[in-house]
């Protein structure tokens, strides 16, 4: 091989790490591909069943020549000179490398370490049981903003309300707070948030918090309840609300807190607050409107905290780009098998006029979802059936661009201009207005039935 006449560069070093890291698999070796917080490679191979003298020196060599400088000043690292080998070899962080295929007795695992952003990849089930079951929860999230998110989780609750469950939103947008005085208006508010609970757990102090109050609205069913956790709390009287202040501080991983643990756990105490309140009754759902954008509040919100994410965007370069570059990491860290299933798109802002039809506008959407998606589907060959042959072996996941049950097929919500500027706390009953239902009708009643559906019950029946 030529030596190179110009540097690797970031995009460059992953795919030529994980090649390299294949090839020492395929000599029948179990190895494990480490990138540090800058971006260099560590290629840890396990030696204790068999001698790797004969390959060292040629395998260093090609890490050194095919990846500098994105390589650590020990490239090739031996299982066999590490005191914790079976720890890091087996971490729960390491992703196996679903791309390669099947066969033979080596193995290939990618450790991938960031500042920020790393729970993209760790993916988990939301939520503790309580006497065997657990509340369900949804997130909204935009990979822009602008898109009638958090007016839609409003629109949402309120009919899950109507419908008799005990309904909890939770606003984690936490630059740009807007869910809670939309459901509370700003007088009805609680004197804490969530911001409150992440910066006093991060000393030992977020006990005795107010984080949630039931909002005015009254439900159709007498079993409804409509609760609001915001992100903003209304502080107490006499003292200043320094609320800038507290989010400078949210994100910080703490020796023994991370901010995701944190985060979770103040999703969990609103959940409990809600349980103390009025009925005794814990929440049937909880709808957790996220932050947009590629940050650590969504990434925990879909990776871990929810079992379904409604996932909004209007048809535009900006919406694919963010949501392909976002799925090609789910794919690369091998998280996409855990979490495609959950995801569901949404096509706001749909127009609907003589000059550009619905129906023109989502079948466009759905291609262009289509194309974006199969980052995360199963590749299927001529022929294939879904389901391996190998006993045991997972079901492939790859479903058509015309299947209407699928992660990329829209749910439209239609562009209505009466929906800008909808009053915070509005007692009015705005949507039961004609034009509002027309706007939401079929996006409320299929994320109804995708979230009071049990398993193998697409019907949506609780």
């Amino acid at each position: 091989m030529s030596p190179r006449t110009t540097p690797v560069r970031f995009d460059e070093a992953g795919p030529l790490a994980l090649s390299l890291a294949r090839s020492v698999a395929d000599e029948e070796f179990m190895v494990l591909l480490v990138r540090d917080v800058r971006g260099r490679f560590t290629l840890i191979v396990d030696d204790r069943e068999q001698s790797v003298d004969e390959n060292r020196e040629r395998w260093h060599a090609a890490l050194v020549e095919q990846l500098t400088p994105y390589v650590t000043g020990r490239p090739l690292t031996l299982a066999s000179q590490m005191i914790t080998a079976d720890a890091l070899l087996n971490s729960k962080r390491a992703a196996p490398d679903t791309l390669r295929p099947s066969g033979g007795a080596g193995s290939v695992r990618l450790l991938d370490n960031t500042v920020v952003g790393e729970d993209w990849a760790n993916v988990s089930t939301p939520g503790p049981e309580v006497d065997g079951t657990r509340t369900h929860r949804t997130a909204l999230y935009g990979f822009k903003g602008g898109v009638g998110r958090t007016t839609a989780t409003a629109m949402l609750a309120r009919r899950l309300a109507d419908d008799g469950n005990i309904v909890l939103v939770v606003d984690l947008d936490l630059e740009s707070p807007g869910a809670g005085p939309l459901l509370a208006g700003p007088n009805g508010l609680p004197r804490n948030g969530i911001v409150d609970h992440l910066v006093e757990a991060a000393v030992g102090s977020a006990d005795g918090l107010e984080l949630v109050t039931r909002t005015g609205y009254a439900p159709r069913s007498r079993s409804g309840e409509l609760w609001v956790a915001p992100a903003r709390g209304q502080g107490t009287d006499g003292v200043p609300y320094a609320y800038v202040d507290k989010l400078n501080r949210v994100y910080a991983d703490l020796p023994g807190s991370s901010f995701a643990d944190r985060l979770a756990d103040a999703v969990e105490a609103c959940e409990r607050a809600v349980t103390l309140g009025d009925s005794g009754r814990r929440p049937d759902v909880v709808l957790l409107d996220s932050r947009a954008g590629i940050h650590d509040v969504a990434a925990v919100t879909i990776s871990r905290l929810c079992d379904l994410a409604l996932l909004f965007g209007a048809d535009s370069a900006q919406t694919w780009a963010g949501y392909g570059d976002l799925f090609a990491a789910w794919q690369s860290s091998g998280r996409a098998p855990d979490i495609r299933e959950k995801l569901r798109m949404v096509a706001s802002m749909v127009p609907d006029t003589v000059h550009h039809s619905m129906d023109d506008y989502l079948d466009a959407f759905t291609a262009r979802s289509y194309e974006c998606f199969t980052a995360l589907y199963d590749e299927l060959a001529p022929g294939e059936p879904p389901s391996a042959a190998d006993e045991g072996a997972r079901y492939a996941f790859a479903p058509s661009e015309k299947d209407d049950s699928a992660p990329h097929h829209p749910i439209p919500v239609l562009f209505e201009p009466g929906l800008v500027g909808l009053g915070a706390g509005d007692s009015r009953n705005w949507q039961d207005r004609a034009f509002v239902k027309a706007a939401y009708g079929e996006f409320l009643d299929t994320a109804v039935r995708l979230i009071t559906a049990g398993p193998g019950d697409e019907e949506g029946t609780r």
